[in-house]
């Protein structure tokens, strides 16, 4: 069973060749051209079949575009099956690749289940680029899958100045062309505009298909088609050897599909009975090959009628340079098809069948299945689509083996054990949960049924896929609980899956000790966790999954900083990274979300400069190389970097992004990004925000602790504490101390001693706010004596003056006297309000200069570099200089103290 992803079709790239006796349109040329010399962002041909869309965009490719130095051409023509959005993403970065191959070099790194993650590297590497590209998508009406839709939006509102957008499509795109419009940046080209002019029909009729009308017979022509090209050129074959014409231009009349089902029939009965024959055995087909045609038809001169039809403008298009593919004009074929359909339909599913059959001896699995189904063989067409499964899951185009299976009979499924069990993972993806159990009961009983004779009770191959089964059954059976919320359940499952694997089964080992690591999470066992993660990533590196073995060390890091290990779990990710660094290009995915990690534990020792640093490696690397899961994490970090440096708009606004890309999965929410909003509401003075999250997360102190509440209860502590600060008559702090002791005791049992500092730092807060500073040393201690050896700052430093002066009276005290004497210092290092009123320390050089000059433009980093023709590394040196002279951390604040200096 073959493991290679569904072969791209070098003809969907083609880009169409002019052909030589086409009728030269120089207008609509002109008019391209000029769009794209104004520095528009996109061009649209927008009108119905039969205009000549495509044509007048391959005239434009060939004489304006191709005639531009250096210009690239990326072609894609889409069709119905490209609303998968992985296969969609796959063509597209196959189209970019093959105009430049610098761009998606290391396309087989690219995140295509994540399409604003792909068109991100997309984007970057075409800007990289720097020379001109045109991107055409032909046929565009055919998307209709929203993902793609919102893919594409957010490539028009990125576009790089050297990409432009060309859409060809039957209708306008649901895209933002009103926004392109309004700003000057969009050329169109609608129906109106690409009808034939009377000159161009003369040209067309008499020069292209040798007719010799009169002007008058043109002019009536012409009127009757209303410019209409599909139909002129039907009229034309219509009107070869008629000795009437004037009787035949006026025998019809009407709409286009009255039209072209007249002249079609026309041209087909003045076909000889050989050609239409073929035509109407090949009429099933989307793309036409000698080969192909042969093996349907049963004929051996395919190729020699492919050339006929073509040489007499029979309405067939060529799809590469070699004239090996070809398709017809889509009206033709709907035409052609509809008159197959009733005239000989018990013959269609044998063509179907043969078409099948060809498709899949020469290695084109998808179009195998499209028309094993078209005939109604489902069970060719399952144990097709049974061959692509691991193709499928390696190319990620799910949608589209989703798709062929919901076509497929339940009872046909049911025979096919491994497909029952892909359908029910779809299923569990998708969220219906409830329905994932009757697929696996279904294929785990066809697994162990064998018939009398000792054979098999199902159709499904042997191979890996097969052999793997129970092993799959049992994951999934533990996925289904931990989506449930069943942790006893997950366990037993799991376990199960751990008894099945085989001892050469590493990545089944892996994903089984995973369920049990997030069981463990999911109760606040964080020791079991650790464990159930450690036996993952030795698993996986066996296995030899280095992304999903960085993916672990994530979690490994979340658990550590839990713990209260900062050093472990520091330690772990630049182990990790420097395994990443190891492979080279490309850059494996979670390697952004391991910079992420370090800045978040950076930011924790109020290292604000690295920090910052770090997110932006990690943002310099693009989004390919984090996991999708995982692209909120980014914000976040930066949102508590702003939070920091006291800009709580900007962490608000950062927070706002992170909601945006969250997507819910198995990981605990063990830092809920509404909580974190809530706690900046709090910093804010803005209680009543913070008090409409708890009223409606239904918060109270008198709640009984449980770990996956645990961050919301503290928050809800903070605001509790707040309030009381700013009315103390509002009410005693009784209630909420008597939560925060029922929170420590069970992080205390939980051995989370990360969150039992911040317990302990809550309590401090709680009694000094009612004003029993002795008591409020007693916590303060333990939390002193916990955060020290590992480095922790910020755990203090974010609670502001009430905590500076808890610190100054213990170290008065003898508690910890030199790190608290330390902390309360790196209080007063903050509140340094006239740091930008100073004269420099220090003079920029001209080039620190230049580069603080480009810092205050909207150019983004790796923008920069570009401009000064430096690495991204060495901006980030020069960077560092400039912000140690103006005595400054971040961007914002060397903009700021810049232009009070007079310098930007």
């Amino acid at each position: 069973m073959s493991e290679s992803p569904l072969p791209v079709l070098a003809t969907k790239l083609f880009i169409p060749s002019p052909r030589p006796n086409a009728v030269s349109r120089p207008r609509l040329i002109a008019r391209l051209r000029e769009g794209l010399r104004a520095g528009h962002r996109a061009t649209l041909l927008s009108a119905p079949a039969g205009f000549g869309k495509t044509t007048v965009a391959s005239q434009w490719i060939a004489d304006t575009v191709a005639g531009e130095p250096g210009a690239r051409v990326a072609w894609l023509s889409l069709d119905a099956s490209d609303n998968d959005p992985s296969r969609f993403l796959t063509y597209l970065v196959a189209a970019l690749h093959r105009a430049d191959p610098a761009v998606a070099a290391d396309a087989h790194a690219l995140p295509l289940s994540s399409i604003e993650g792909t068109m991100a590297a997309l984007i970057n590497d075409v800007a990289a680029a720097q020379h001109p590209m045109v991107l055409v998508l032909d046929d565009f009406h055919l998307i209709e899958d929203g993902t793609i839709r919102d893919g594409l939006v957010f490539l028009i509102d990125h576009l790089p100045p050297n990409l432009h957008l060309a859409i060809l499509s039957r209708s306008d795109p649901l895209l933002p062309l009103a926004r392109l419009r309004a700003r000057g940046e969009l050329t169109e080209l609608r129906a109106a505009d690409l009808r034939f002019t009377p000159d161009e029909a003369a040209a067309f009729l008499n020069e292209v298909m040798h007719l010799g009308l009169s002007p008058a017979h043109v002019a009536a022509l012409d009127t009757r088609t209303e410019g209409w090209i599909a139909g002129l050129q039907l009229a034309a074959l219509s009107m070869r050897d008629r000795s009437d014409v004037g009787g035949f231009i006026q025998g019809f009349t009407g709409s286009h599909r009255f039209v072209i089902d007249y002249l079609a029939e026309e041209v087909l009965h003045r076909q000889p009975d050989h050609v239409r024959a073929f035509l109407f055995d090949t009429a099933i087909l989307g793309r036409l090959s000698a080969p192909l045609c042969d093996a349907v038809t049963g004929r051996s001169d395919s190729g020699e009628m492919l050339a006929a039809l073509e040489r007499d403008n029979l309405f067939v298009v060529p799809l590469d340079d070699r004239r090996e593919w070809y398709r017809y004009h889509h009206l033709f074929a709907d035409v052609l098809t509809a008159r197959v359909l009733a005239d000989g339909p018990d013959r269609v599913p044998d063509l179907h069948r043969r078409a099948s059959e060809w498709f899949e001896r020469n290695g084109l699995p998808e179009d195998a299945v499209a028309q094993a189904l078209a005939a109604g063989d489902f069970g060719r067409a399952a144990r097709v689509i049974e061959s692509t499964v691991p193709g499928v899951r390696k190319s990620r185009q799910d949608a589209t083996l989703l798709g062929w299976l919901a076509l497929l009979p339940g009872d046909v499924i049911r025979r096919r054990p491994v497909l029952g069990v892909y359908r029910a993972w779809s299923l569990l993806v998708s969220g219906d949960v409830d329905a994932v159990e009757p697929l696996l009961a279904d294929a785990e009983r066809a697994l162990g049924a064998p018939t009398d004779d000792g054979t098999p009770a199902h159709d499904s191959a042997a191979g890996a896929e097969l052999r793997i089964l129970p092993v799959t059954i049992a994951l999934y059976r533990a996925a289904v609980a931990q989506a449930r919320g069943d942790v006893a359940g997950t366990q037993v499952q799991a376990r199960r899956a751990l008894d099945l694997t085989g001892p050469d089964d590493h990545f089944g080992r892996g994903a089984a000790s995973g369920f049990l690591g997030l069981a463990s999470w999911a109760v606040g066992d964080l020791g079991a966790a650790v464990d159930a993660f450690g036996e993952v990533a030795t698993s996986l590196r066996r296995s030899g999954n280095l992304a999903d073995m960085l993916g672990t060390t994530i979690v490994m890091a979340d658990l550590l900083i839990q713990q209260g290990r900062l050093r472990d779990a520091q330690r772990a990710c630049e182990d990790a990274l420097r395994l990443a660094a190891e492979q080279g290009e490309p850059v494996p995915q979670s390697t952004v979300d391991l910079h992420v990690a370090v800045s978040e534990l950076l930011r924790e020792r109020s290292d604000l400069p690295a920090a910052r640093e770090q997110l932006l490696i990690g943002q310099a690397l693009g989004e390919r190389a984090s996991l999708p899961e995982n692209r909120y994490r980014w914000f976040a970090a930066m949102s508590r970097i702003d939070e920091a440096e006291g800009r709580l708009d900007d962490a608000l606004d950062a927070l706002g992004a992170a909601e945006r890309l969250y997507r819910p999965g198995f990981f605990p929410e063990v830092r809920p990004l509404a909580a974190m909003k809530a706690r900046l509401w709090i910093k804010q003075g803005r209680l009543g925000d913070a008090q409409g999250w708890a009223d409606s997360q239904g918060l109270a102190t008198t709640d009984a602790p449980g770990y996956l509440r645990e961050f919301d209860h503290l928050t809800l502590a903070r605001l509790s504490i707040a309030r009381h600060t700013s009315d103390p008559q509002a009410g005693s702090l009784d209630a909420t101390a008597a939560l925060l002791d029922r929170l420590l005791e069970a992080a205390d049992a939980g051995g989370r001693a990360g969150r039992v500092n911040e317990i302990l730092v809550l309590q401090t807060l709680a009694h000094a706010a009612a004003g029993n500073t002795d008591l409020a040393l007693r916590p303060l201690a333990r939390a002193l004596a916990q955060a020290e050896p590992e480095g922790y700052v910020r755990l203090f430093l974010d609670e502001g003056e009430p905590m500076a002066a808890l610190l100054r009276t213990a170290a008065d005290e003898g508690i910890a006297p030199d790190y608290a004497r330390g902390l309360s210092a790196a209080f007063v290092r903050e509140d340094d309000p006239g740091a930008s009123a100073r004269p420099l320390a220090e003079t920029l050089s001209e080039r620190e200069l230049h580069v603080l000059r480009l810092l205050a433009t909207e150019l983004s980093g790796p923008e920069i570099a570009r401009e000064l023709y430096v690495s991204v590394n060495t901006l980030r040196t020069h960077t560092r200089h400039i912000f140690g002279k103006l005595e400054v951390t971040n961007r914002a604040d060397a903009i700021r103290r810049a232009e009070k200096l007079g310098l930007v």
